[in-house]
């Protein structure tokens, strides 16, 4: 059995012009869908009240489309930690669209002294669309699923459409894997017994 969870997070940013070296980063939305033998089983996303800046930038609003009141909305922080536990079991695989997801994640978890709700760092699928495709940079995510001639009329920048772009790109990227690791097709002589045939033609 294989279980997968596709997680997308949204950040609060720093002003335009603002020093970002000192901002710290925080979750104001996840989405999050859940996998199992190939099958979307769940999903939920939700908006998440930040704490270190409470009050979102105007280019924060303006890049992601989201507003003071729908983070003032949202559940706090150790609500969304306990649901990312309920929905983890020890076979489960994460995977995100880049490495900041996680990253933000775990700079969190340390900030207010609580465990990481992973078991490892999970699946950087944009990396591994770069390596098997042969790219020399990384693909954003919405290009990415375009290569594949897909259009998408989910919102970019809005987590649970972004997990459940992730979701989308990785099965095409597994079928394309599987196409290089099929076996060769059935030659005659493993249809027909030759030996047989042979013997009726004496």
């Amino acid at each position: 059995m294989s279980h997968y969870l596709f997680i997308d997070f949204e950040f609060t940013m720093p002003e335009a012009g603002e020093n970002a070296r000192g901002f710290f980063a925080e979750i104001i939305e996840a989405g999050v869908v859940s996998v199992r033998n190939g099958q979307r089983e769940a999903s939920f996303g939700t908006f998440v009240r930040p704490e270190v800046n409470p009050v979102l930038t105007e280019r924060c609003k303006e890049f992601l489309g989201i507003t003071q009141e729908d983070v003032d909305g949202g559940i706090a922080f150790a609500d969304l930690l306990k649901r990312l536990r309920e929905w983890t079991g020890p076979d489960t695989r994460v995977v995100t669209w880049g490495n900041m997801d996680l990253h933000v994640l775990r700079k969190m978890c340390e900030r207010v002294e609580e465990s990481f709700p992973f078991h490892d760092d999970g699946i950087d699928l944009s990396m591994e669309y770069k390596r098997f495709y042969g790219d020399r940079n990384q693909t954003g995510l919405m290009k990415a699923l375009s290569l594949y001639g897909r259009e998408c009329d989910r919102r970019h920048h809005r987590a649970l459409d972004d997990a459940m772009t992730t979701f989308e790109i990785f099965q095409l990227l597994e079928k394309d894997r599987s196409w290089l690791t099929k076996p060769e097709g059935n030659r005659i002589g493993d249809l027909i017994d030759l030996s047989k045939l042979k013997e009726g033609l004496a």
